[in-house]
């Protein structure tokens, strides 16, 4: 099973298809077109309905662009998107030849006729719950919203609608790939000849605004060095991250840098735009201005906080500053390659002189505890191999993780190693905090101390569970000692590249010994093949795994090695056992006779 995270994903056009599923096709004609009424229609129906009760032929809609609307009031982010699609249906409505049809995922009739009210298109009849289903399971529909598109013909134009509509609105219309190509040509060109109006003017707005609610004129910004803020006012990193960029943002104005700032806000509620923005004495777009979204996919953001900077000509000098604002504060300004250049040669000098003391001394906190809550000098760790441990009990990768580093720990420390462990608590309260250190045989930093958050910029932790191995010298070994450790368990220690590598070598050695195909009970639908995979979780044991795996890519079925060969080998054990009582029983006379040939 693939490993999954969460990120604010990148906005790509790549992603929309035109292709059909083996699914599409079988409900298509030869030429890959549908019949949309034998789609929409059951043998008692040949109508759908409009939020008032009217009755519509379904044969209506043939030679229309049609789209089909998988949608329940109960989603979250489909009552944010209809609203962005009734606004597109109404632009082209006058058309005369695009419509809608929702295709409900409400549980109860109130819930339907109550979301349905605020939609100007069709719907199917909430009671014909088959055909729902059925177009459901046609068209593989595992998440809403959905919007699928059929071109005039019948053909499915556009399998993933809604990123069309959030992105380029009515002017995706008629959400096919030929116009996706042309708008990304178009905005290819327009980076090419790029500048702060071409990035930031809209067709209805050539302003952005002060919290105190001015339009300023963007002819304003031309000639300055303008970051454009990504943000979301619900999002904690977010918020650590808005006062140190205000403060950066006063000293450069005091300096009489020109230097603006525009935020771009991504939040889904307005009074998280407004809470967010009066904190800030810069400008912005207004909250659910459609350029949002379109400057999101734009620069193709991965993450947030970003800050893009725009350099003084209009084009794009640093895709995202905000760690650099982190790491280096004013010092980052003007964040051109020469500046870059210089941070990274400081860095690279404190990497080098990096001492145990001077990653977790703060002042007069100069000491970690221990189980009795008693006070360990830090300078009593000098010259150990370090581990710090990021974690805390909500969450469950954090307690799965736990006792295979209690095991590794106790293992390392039976060797006599120099070794030890310190917990950096991301819990939410003392309790919580000691009753999961109660599980833990070793070190901590006291609950709320201030040293978490310099460790968790200073060495990135961008989730939980981490751990980071220091060396005996206070240098920082590797990031990913959390990954070696899953991976190898205490031999992992003393986690140094030279020996990750013998131990990758080992396995590599150690695999091409093992089967390239396995039959496991737990998955007798197909054979897995053995596959090299970076992680994974073992739908066997539920552990993470790295490296190998025995691997179902059409059901992305993990096992790792010693769940798939465990039983192998016991199956082997079996099949030689079978062979054995077999040949026993074929040839039993003739070894009776020669066993008592052997007693004479």
């Amino acid at each position: 099973m693939e490993v999954l995270q969460v990120p604010l994903h990148r906005i790509r056009i790549d992603n929309f298809s035109s292709l059909l599923s083996s699914s599409h096709r079988a409900m298509a004609n030869e030429d890959g077109s549908h019949d949309l009424s034998l789609l929409l229609s059951s043998e008692e129906r040949d109508f759908l309905i409009r939020n008032n009760g009217d009755q519509v032929k379904v044969s209506n809609l043939v030679g229309k662009i049609v789209g089909f609307y998988f949608s329940g009031s109960w989603c979250g982010p489909c009552r944010n998107f209809t609203p962005l699609l009734v606004e597109v249906y109404e632009q082209l409505s006058s058309k005369g030849d695009f419509e809608v049809v929702f295709i409900s995922s409400d549980r109860d009739d109130e819930s339907f006729n109550k979301y349905f009210s605020k939609m100007p298109w069709l719907a199917l009849p909430f009671s014909d719950a088959e055909t729902r289903k059925r177009l459901k399971e046609v068209f593989k529909v595992r998440g809403i919203p959905n919007l699928v598109i059929f071109d005039t013909n019948g053909k499915v134009s556009c399998d993933d609608a809604v990123s069309t509509v959030m992105e380029h609105g009515v002017d995706g219309y008629p959400f096919n790939l030929d116009r996706l190509n042309f708008l990304k040509e178009q905005e290819e060109n327009a980076k090419k000849n790029q500048t702060i109006s071409s990035i930031l003017v809209s067709r209805s707005r050539d302003y952005v605004i002060s919290n105190d609610g001015k339009k300023i004129p963007l002819l304003d910004l031309e000639g300055k060095m303008v970051g454009l803020y990504f943000s979301i006012h619900a999002n904690s990193i977010c918020r650590e991250f808005t006062p140190k960029l205000v403060e950066l943002y006063k000293r450069l104005k005091e300096k009489g840098e020109k230097f603006e700032v525009v935020l771009i806000s991504l939040d889904f509620e307005e009074n998280d735009f407004k809470e967010s923005f009066e904190t800030m004495p810069w400008l912005a777009l207004p909250f659910n201005d459609k350029s949002c979204k379109k400057l999101a996919r734009y620069f193709e953001l991965e993450t947030i906080p970003t800050l893009v900077v725009i350099g003084q000509d209009g084009k794009t000098l640093n895709p995202n500053v905000a760690e650099l604002i982190e790491d280096h504060g004013i010092e980052a300004y003007p964040f051109t390659q020469e500046k870059l250049d210089e941070l990274a040669k400081i860095e690279k000098a404190k990497l080098e002189s990096q001492t145990l003391e001077s990653v977790l001394v703060d002042g007069e906190n100069d000491f970690v505890i221990d189980k009795s809550g008693s006070r360990v000098p830090v300078s009593g760790l000098v010259g150990k191999n370090i581990l710090l441990y990021f974690s805390a009990q909500w969450c469950p990768p954090c307690r799965a993780f736990l006792p295979k580093l209690i095991e590794s720990y106790r293992t390392i420390k039976a060797k006599g190693s120099a070794f030890e462990v310190i917990f950096i608590s991301s819990d939410r309260d003392q309790t919580t905090f000691d009753e999961f250190y109660s599980e833990m045989p070793w070190l901590a930093l006291p609950f709320g101390d201030g040293r978490k958050q310099i460790l968790n910029r200073k060495f990135k932790i961008q989730g939980i569970p981490a751990a980071v191995a220091i060396g005996p010298s206070g240098r920082t070994i590797t990031k990913e000692a959390r990954m070696h450790l899953t991976a190898y368990g205490a031999d992992a220690f003393p986690f140094t590249e030279e020996h990750l590598k013998q131990l990758e070598e080992e396995i590599e050695k150690k695999a091409k010994g093992w089967p390239e195909k396995v039959k496991h009970e737990l998955h007798p639908e197909h054979e897995l093949i053995r596959t090299k995979r970076s992680s994974y979780i073992c739908d066997g044991c539920g552990e993470s795994g790295y490296s190998w795996s025995f691997y179902c890519k059409q059901c992305d079925f993990d096992l790792h090695p010693k769940c798939a060969l465990k039983v192998d080998i016991v199956l082997k054990l079996q099949s030689i056992v079978r062979r054995f009582l077999s040949f026993l029983k074929e040839n039993a006379y003739q070894l009776c006779q020669k066993i008592g040939k052997m007693r004479c």
